[in-house]
């Protein structure tokens, strides 16, 4: 058994198919079966139940599988290790985001992190902050930008930007030709909100609770996008984080709140270790120094 062999095991389950994996991995299909077969006789089980049509792991085919992954972790685990040892800031750097805020400050941070660690390999991963959690926790991926707090006593994390919300309306609206609002006109309207399983919902859920208005909405959306679109659509109402916001639309007003504005805090999560300190340190100072001023917003 060697660490390609389980390559192929791992790229046939995931494709369920001995021809797409063997292209995956770059080798011919005779070779790749006859190496998954050898495998299957050294261990003495089946792995895979073969027809013509499909390809599935057998119940203990799963759990090698998922056995074979963990070894590939470490094996990668190994050799990051060695590359950060001989250059603390080369090599690769799996950060996770959460998508409500990957689209809106990858574009400008990738650039920055690229010109202060030239030698770095940042791979994302966008998922939801559970998800997120979950991969921190398994070595997964290195560190991920979430919302805060984090209340899990396994991670740790630098606070990096505060990221007010705004009210969002269509133009024609009531209440689009104010110039501002208090929090308590919450209670007066129902919000379009993010589906179950996003941060953004939890934060938008929980500025409501505290003015005692609880769960009023009547819709929810896959994506931040969504809502614009369906704020366009004059569908209702919604709040936006002001990171979101970077280009005027004369179909949407956003409104900003009146004195201290409902906002959700951004950092940066790690396991509870020394490993590739310096790499998120200046990943944090990289971010802070980006985001940390107020984004100019566009309310017309």
């Amino acid at each position: 058994m060697n660490i390609r062999d389980l390559e192929y095991v791992i790229a046939v389950a995931d494709l369920r198919s001995f021809s797409k994996a063997a292209a995956h991995c770059s080798v011919s299909q005779p070779t790749l079966s006859l190496q998954v077969k050898k495998l299957e006789e050294s261990l003495g089980v089946t792995l895979f139940e073969r027809n013509n049509k499909h390809v599935l792991p057998t119940d203990i085919g799963q759990h090698i599988v998922q056995s074979a992954r963990r070894v590939l972790q470490e094996t990668d685990q190994i050799k990051e290790l060695a590359t950060s040892a001989q250059d603390p800031l080369a090599g690769r750097y799996r950060l996770g985001i959460i998508p409500t805020l990957a689209s809106y400050i990858l574009p400008d941070l990738v650039p920055l992190v690229k010109e202060r660690l030239p030698e770095l390999r940042l791979v994302f991963a966008e998922d939801k902050s559970e998800e997120l959690h979950e991969k921190l926790h398994n070595g997964t991926i290195d560190a991920a930008f979430l919302a805060l707090p984090l209340h899990d006593s396994f991670l740790t994390a630098e606070h990096l930007f505060d990221d007010p919300f705004l009210l969002a309306v269509n133009a024609s609206h009531q209440l689009a030709d104010l110039s501002c609002v208090g929090t308590g006109i919450l209670n007066q309207h129902s919000l379009m909100l993010l589906e179950e399983g996003h941060c953004f919902r939890d934060q938008a859920l929980s500025v409501c609770e505290l003015l005692g208005v609880g769960d009023r909405t009547d819709l929810s959306a896959t994506s931040l996008e969504t809502l614009r679109q369906m704020v366009r659509a004059d569908t209702g109402i919604t709040l936006m984080p002001q990171i979101a916001i970077s280009e005027p639309d004369p179909h949407i007003k956003y409104i900003p709140f009146l004195g201290t504005p409902p906002f959700r805090s951004i950092g940066l999560a790690r396991r509870k270790t020394p490993f590739r300190q310096e790499v998120f340190n200046i990943l944090c100072e990289i971010t802070a120094n980006a985001f940390g001023g107020a984004k100019a917003s566009h309310a017309e």
